[in-house]
């Protein structure tokens, strides 16, 4: 199937994203009208392609905090959605289940029930406006220590939106190992959240284990080190535990690949591993979830039959009820077959 046709075709089939950074969602317009109006100083880089010129997961790091950083009032959040939106309807993406990092904003003085009522605000209208559902993950954050991620639960806690339905561990995975979080992730549990973490990203399997036995998680956020431990695999497969891969983040960040050919993908699918497709931040990595399918298909030989159930598999991973799943993966069958 030529390009042109392949996009034209994956846009009327819906979908499901579910390891998605709503800040990474921010148009590249957008943030460089953020860059404009930001204060000369010598970490402002000289334009947005230089903010988002990068080839390794720390200096990622260092961009995604400073986009964040430029957010300073609460409407910038609000605005933050219409960008969600947009990329959301441009790829048919009628499910999504977003991460949403309050830490630096916290940091910076904003309230966490503020943020959050402006952000049910701002989910309500594009939901209403665009017919499609977006569910909240708060990321607690490994980057700022327990403590922090303990605060981020108890805020989460206290002020509870309809909207929010779990949490998840980004950040450096190096600076804070997924085995220090254990209790706040028992208390999340306990308190009824889901929870997911980012692991196997830039650390071994080890990493995926504590997520697993420590933390108790119900999937995996890139998981790229599992590869290295067939055990694990296994245990993946055993467990139908679903791993969210974000092929083109892998690749650029380049811990463990440095082109697409390489990705472990094709083989956690080969070997039954619940792999759904996700980007990550399109934005900084200037990638659609299409994009993604495109990349699967050509470079990494997906058939087409493949590429419909990795769709599937975004409403299977997701924390939607078994009979809302169905509904979903029914569209998704009658889209396909039009």
């Amino acid at each position: 199937m030529k390009k042109d046709e392949f996009y034209s075709f994956l846009r009327k089939i819906p979908k499901a994203e579910i390891h998605l950074h709503a800040e990474a969602t921010l148009s590249r317009k957008t943030v460089q009208a953020l860059l404009d109006r930001t204060p000369d100083s010598p970490a402002k880089p000289a334009s947005v392609e230089k903010l988002f010129s990068y080839n390794n997961l720390k200096d990622f790091i260092t961009s995604f905090l400073y986009v964040q950083g430029m957010i300073t009032k609460l409407s910038d959040l609000e605005a933050m959605f219409d960008d969600v939106a947009t990329y959301l309807k441009a790829n048919n993406i009628v499910y999504c289940e977003l991460f949403f990092s309050p830490s630096m904003f916290m940091k910076k003085g904003f309230a966490f029930p503020d943020m959050i009522d402006v952000i049910q605000k701002a989910i309500a209208k594009v939901e209403k406006r665009d017919k499609l559902t977006i569910k909240l993950i708060i990321d607690v954050s490994r980057t700022f220590g327990v403590e922090n991620a303990q605060s981020n639960l108890e805020s989460t806690l206290k002020h509870k939106a309809p909207m929010v339905i779990g949490i998840g561990l980004g950040g450096d995975e190096e600076k804070g190992p997924a085995k220090l979080f254990g209790d706040v992730y028992a208390e999340a549990i306990k308190r009824g959240l889901h929870v997911v973490a980012h692991a196997g990203e830039v650390v071994g399997p080890e990493s995926i284990w504590d997520a697993l036995n420590t933390l108790k998680v119900e999937r995996i956020g890139h998981g790229l080190s599992a590869i290295q431990d067939p055990k694990l695999v296994q245990h993946l497969v055993e467990k139908q535990i679903p791993v969210e891969i974000c092929l083109t983040s892998n690749v650029i960040t380049q811990k463990y690949v440095t082109k697409a050919e390489d990705h472990p993908v094709r083989a956690y699918f080969d070997q039954g591993v619940l792999v759904v497709i996700n980007t990550d931040d399109p934005t900084f990595f200037d990638c659609s979830i299409i994009d993604e399918f495109w990349i699967l298909h050509t470079k990494l030989k997906f058939t087409m039959p493949e590429i419909k159930q990795l769709i599937i598999n975004g409403f299977k991973a997701s924390f939607l009820t078994p009979a809302q799943k169905d509904a979903y993966i029914a569209q998704v069958e009658t889209a396909w077959g039009k």
